[in-house]
């Protein structure tokens, strides 16, 4: 039997000494499974939640494991289809078993990112050997922008790691004769090209396909595409993404056009949702985003397609890698909606092909890092230091009124500061002394290090929550009290005080749910000219308002009411005088 039949894992083409120790592969996955979960959620719990998406993200599975309607996603007590279920079901499955808190709201966002370092690893190693999976999984859970998404509850991290999924299962399939192995990859990609249609809609099918289509035409693969298993793949594909799609549009009419014809064609091609930004906008974000590893960019790209296009058979997988990141970048860059974590799926095929560089610097194999790059990190690292120690400055009057951010403020600078300089120290001896692993180890802990400290310091800046005020209201409340949010929705509100909140000013993105639901504007959507006499009515009333707004909404007649908590940012008040 030869050595790659006992291990599906290893495909042909793996290095000679990776496949003689196969036996290593289960091994490695355990152990940085677990060390990926600590990485990833030991802090999750550490913040409270934050507004907008973190509260609507919360509120939706809430709603879900409160009213056991897994097919009508609802925000806020109506119909939400901006985004499909799959990670509300998964939310809803984990609050409705463990409760709500901020660890059990965000554990999903953090179990993605541990599978997205795994699938990474695997992809590194089987393409590239062991030692580039160990260092493209450790690029990846060190690198600023894919830790950041990983402490936040939004949707784009479980669509990152399933269209990673099905890229990296594809582009090892394409390496496999005709065989179980093959077959298992390729369904393995239409499964995860299913799982990413659950996860945020179309894109699950067209980031993948258009990548692999432009692979297969530049390189002239179509030989070698055969066999895919269109039939049997398309099949588990639509088992996979379609009975949510039938069951909501059976239960609701409208869902269709809104889904896919006012979330999908008029979000990419029209200024519908407001997000407008210059074509270069990504540009910048994903520069930063690669901190610390951005500085070994120019000679990963150097060693990754080395040959040019001549080569290009040679360094197919390469070449695919490289097509699979610009042209995601390109494709947002072109839409005229975008968001910051849009481009979040590029970042384990970029963590891939640093760790080849990364393994071949620390192995003796390849160049010492020059000396632009160890320059640039110790530079950088340098001003980081400066801004942060200017920041207070700059934020001085945003913080004055909070005394307990000040008292700790100087402990964090002082910790992010001394971090970045001992890493830029070490990176200066390791140059100086001709040493690259000192430069890798001062990168990769310094990174490390610093991304703990912002994040356990982070907490101590987050201004948009109501938790204050949901911890003062929700021991007073009784069922037949009626909570308003004026001028603003407050949407971890509801998730706090674990009821439905009513809104008084513009709907927002619950228009469409308001219009589908008529019955409910009178109640509890307001006009802003209605809130008065709601107010007035009898029985006792709550409103949350920005403390900015208070005087607007208050301090005028026919508005009788006391102030129960100013936190700074939200003021509570009661329609009583004497409360």
């Amino acid at each position: 039997m030869p050595p790659s039949a006992s291990c599906p894992l290893v495909p042909p083409g793996t290095p000679t000494s990776d496949r003689s120790s196969h036996a290593t592969w289960l091994r490695d996955l355990a152990v940085l499974a677990v060390v990926a979960g600590l990485w990833f959620c030991a802090l999750l719990g550490l913040r409270p939640l934050s507004n907008p998406d973190e509260g609507r993200y919360t509120e939706i599975p809430r709603e879900m494991a409160a009213s056991g309607d897994f097919v009508t996603p609802r925000l806020n007590g109506v119909k939400y289809f901006e985004k499909p279920p799959l990670v509300y079901w998964l939310s809803a499955l984990t609050l409705r078993q463990f409760g709500v808190t901020e660890f059990t709201a965000r554990v999903w966002g953090g179990l993605f990112s541990v599978a997205g370092m795994l699938l990474t690893y695997a992809a590194a190693r089987a393409l590239y050997g062991r030692a580039a999976g160990i260092w493209a999984a450790m690029v990846l859970a060190t690198t600023l922008f894919y830790y950041v998404m990983s402490q936040i509850i939004l949707l784009d991290m479980a669509v990152a790691v399933t269209i990673s999924g099905a890229l990296f299962a594809f582009i090892l399939a394409m390496r496999e004769p005709r065989g179980p192995r093959r077959l298992g990859l390729f369904l393995a990609f239409y499964a995860f090209m299913g799982l990413a249609t659950l996860s945020k809609g179309l894109i699950g099918i067209a980031l993948p396909g258009a990548v692999i289509f432009l692979w297969v035409l530049l390189l002239n693969r179509w030989r070698a595409l055969w066999p895919f298993y269109p039939v049997l793949g398309t099949l588990l594909l639509l088992a996979v993404a379609a009975p949510w799609h039938v069951y909501a549009a059976r239960a609701n009419p409208d869902f269709l056009n809104f889904y896919f014809y006012h979330e999908h064609w008029l979000r990419f091609t029209t200024r519908i949702h407001r997000r407008f930004q210059p074509w270069w906008f990504f540009l910048p974000i994903l520069l930063a985003g690669l901190f610390p590893w951005v500085f070994f960019a120019r000679q990963t790209l150097r060693d990754a397609l080395r040959g040019g296009w001549k080569a290009r058979q040679e360094n197919g997988a390469a070449w695919f890698l490289l097509i699979w990141v610009v042209f995601i970048v390109a494709f947002f860059s072109k839409s005229q909606s975008k968001l910051i974590p849009y481009i979040l799926p590029v970042f384990p095929a970029i963590a891939v092909v640093l760790g080849r560089t990364l393994a071949a610097i620390w192995q003796g194999r390849g160049a010492i890092p020059g000396r632009a790059s160890g320059w640039a990190f110790i530079a950088t690292s340098v001003l980081m230091t400066g801004a942060i120690l200017v920041a207070p400055r700059v934020w001085g009057d945003d913080l004055k009124d909070q005394p307990e951010i000040l008292a700790c403020l100087p402990v964090l600078q002082l910790a992010l500061g001394s971090i970045l300089l001992l890493g830029a120290g070490a990176a200066w001896v390791g140059l100086r002394r001709h040493q690259p692993r000192l430069i890798l180890a001062a990168v990769a802990i310094s990174s490390a290090a610093f991304l703990l400290a912002l994040n356990s310091g982070g907490s101590l800046f987050e201004k948009t929550s109501t938790k204050p005020i949901a911890i003062i209201l929700k021991p007073m409340l009784k069922a037949e009290d009626r909570v308003y949010c004026v001028g603003y929705y407050a949407q971890d509100l509801p998730v706090y005080l674990e009821r439905l909140v009513s809104l008084v000013g513009s709907p927002g993105e619950l228009e469409y749910g308001i219009h589908a639901q008529p019955e409910l504007a009178a109640s509890r959507f307001l006009a802003d000219a209605q809130f008065p006499a709601q107010w007035a009515q009898a029985g006792v009333a709550y409103a949350v308002v920005r403390k900015t707004s208070y005087d607007a909404w208050f301090a005028k007649p026919g508005m009788p009411h006391a102030i129960l908590a100013d936190t700074g940012r939200f003021v509570l008040v009661i329609n009583r005088t004497n409360p």
